[in-house]
């Protein structure tokens, strides 16, 4: 019997649309194999078609809620399966009341709000015939703490020492357009810095061919050193002034950013690719049948 893993429930989860108690059980019967498992749940009238991995819950919408006093916030990822299903009232509805009792409740990850929102999620499931999904959740706390969206699919929550609530949402908003990877350099991690001289050498094989050590070492310095203040927040050009540097930007106004949470919708998830040819043969086949 395969071991009954999280992750295997995670997928048996997100292909049939069902509840993760009626997944581990699926399994568990199944002794592990997850098409056997699928295939019981549709034999059970438990599903009436199981959602295959060209399925997959990749689209949907990104919330946040800022408390009135802009010292905590929370922010989820919510995911369907198209774009359609995330501009409906219905998703839109389901959506607001799970950010709702994440706030109210406090939770600081997307586990406990899986559970409590399952009857819910399962019942949007049933209506829309989509798979739907919590994802993602995050809360975050500090001195100031302000938040942007942009439409439904990217969201981004500031923390800040100092300032005020605008500056903290001017930055969300850079970081929503610039996508920095880290806050400032002592973020950026040995494993990254040498990934990076890895890739240099690799595109550049041509051109250190023959050269000096020491010639080589400061083309690589240099790279790292772009890379770096490209990816680091504070050292990014704020979109609104290029001229100023958002860690100027906020020394300006008494303040220090202290942190980022940035959540954009499918982020992560591999997607499957589409075969629209094929898709459309096969229902001109069907068709003439």
């Amino acid at each position: 019997m395969a071991e009954i893993t999280a992750a295997l429930v995670k997928e048996l989860r997100e292909r049939t649309g069902q509840g993760m108690m009626e997944c581990k059980k699926a399994l568990v019967a199944a002794e592990g194999d997850i098409e056997k498992a699928i295939d019981d749940m549709r034999a059970s009238g438990a599903i009436k078609a199981a959602k295959k991995a060209g399925n997959i819950a990749a689209e949907g919408s990104i919330a946040v809620k800022v408390a009135a006093d802009n010292k905590s916030a929370v922010i989820i990822e919510v995911n369907s399966q198209t774009d359609f299903l995330a501009l409906q009232e219905d998703f839109k509805a389901f959506v607001a009341a799970s950010l709702d009792k994440a706030f109210e409740a406090g939770y600081t990850d997307a586990a406990p709000l899986i559970a409590d929102q399952e009857p819910a999620r399962e019942a949007l499931v049933a209506k829309t015939g989509e798979n739907v999904n919590i994802r993602r959740l995050t809360r975050v706390e500090g001195d100031v703490v302000g938040a942007y969206l942009h439409g439904h699919r990217i969201g981004v929550v500031v923390t800040l020492n100092g300032g005020n609530e605008e500056l903290a949402r001017d930055i969300a908003m850079h970081v929503a357009a610039s996508n920095p990877q880290f806050l400032d350099s002592s973020q950026v991690s040995e494993e990254a810095i040498a990934k990076e001289k890895e890739i240099f050498l690799a595109l550049n094989a041509d051109k250190i061919a023959g050269k000096p050590e020491n010639i080589v070492e400061n083309m690589v310095k240099g790279r790292i050193n772009k890379f770096v203040s490209e990816g680091s927040l504070i050292e990014q050009p704020f979109v609104k002034d290029p001229e100023v540097k958002v860690g100027e930007l906020a020394k300006k106004a008494g303040a220090e950013v202290v942190s980022f949470v940035r959540f954009e919708v499918g982020e992560g998830i591999e997607r499957a690719e589409a075969d629209f040819a094929a898709e459309v043969a096969a229902q001109l086949a069907a068709a003439k049948q």
